[in-house]
């Protein structure tokens, strides 16, 4: 229905606003998010041991102090969504305090399954500034937005620029240390009867240490890009190797992708599932 026809009236045209305004100011969540954990807010609640107040979480945080009326708008809208709640205090804590989420644990410095890494690398400028060249790349042929952004690719740009290649890494890393821990828990049965494992596009190793850890009869091969494994060594049972999946994969009794084939086209799976089979 038209609204020049007028067809759309009160609660609709509110509601159809109200519909363009959430996805206009989504991004709010996620850089509010980023900016918690830019100023420490999850590691600061947890070291406090109980419920936090406004009053004492202004107190310690490393921000100008008239940015302090501030706070408070930036944590409704993170206890909004999900990441902090708020508790009564107890002993000498008046009024409520801010605590953590199951959430906000996974933001947490030294929690082994931290996504910090994850989450800063997404939202990094080097990421995001694809998403506003996205109209453009549909009116070119540039294999992808990030290519229109950054006249290169994304493998290209990581090979030359140490930051993006470092905080990527981290990022996969602080990912593949929550699944391998999930993988070897509940699914140990998989790895029966194998001798021999390539973790292809591996990063820096941390699913094939995990494995190779748990299963020391296990030869376990770390198989990416020359210049991401270049300084890494291997020890025991695990070893790492350079080389290009699209022309060959070593061979091994079992071949593990984590987050790989979402970076390629159908076609280039293809090229791919050929070079494991020792095609080309």
């Amino acid at each position: 229905m038209s609204l020049a026809e007028g067809n759309l009236h009160g609660a609709e045209l509110l509601q159809a606003q109200a519909h363009v305004w959430n996805h206009i100011f989504n991004f709010i969540n996620s850089m509010s998010l980023k900016c918690a954990v830019e100023l420490g807010i999850p590691d600061i609640i947890l070291n406090h041991g109980k419920p936090m107040t406004l009053s004492e979480l202004v107190a310690v945080l490393p921000i100008h102090p008239t940015k302090a009326p501030f706070v408070y708008r930036l944590m409704r809208i993170l206890v909004h969504s999900g990441f902090f709640a708020q508790q009564n205090g107890s002993g000498n804590t008046v009024g409520e305090g801010y605590v953590l989420t199951n959430a906000s644990q996974l933001l947490v410095k030294d929690n082994p399954f931290s996504v910090t890494p994850l989450l800063l690398a997404e939202l990094d400028p080097i990421l995001t500034e694809p998403w506003h060249h996205v109209s453009a790349w549909f009116q070119n042929d540039d294999p992808s937005p990030f290519h229109t952004a950054h006249e290169r690719t994304f493998w290209e740009y990581a090979s030359q620029e140490p930051k993006l290649n470092q905080f990527f890494n981290e990022a996969m890393a602080s990912d593949a240390r929550l699944v391998s821990s999930v993988m070897i828990n509940e699914c140990k049965g998989v790895f029966e009867g194998l001798n021999s494992l390539v973790d292809v596009g591996g990063g820096t190793g941390t699913v094939a240490k995990a494995i190779a850890k748990e299963f020391q009869h296990l030869d376990c091969t770390v198989f990416d890009l020359p210049h991401v494994v270049a300084d890494l060594e291997g020890s025991g049972n695990l070893k790492y190797l350079g080389g290009d999946m699209f022309e060959e994969i070593p061979q091994a009794d079992a071949i593990l992708l984590k987050w790989i084939l979402h970076d390629w086209n159908d076609e280039e799976c293809v090229q791919n599932t050929q070079a494991m089979q020792g095609g080309n």
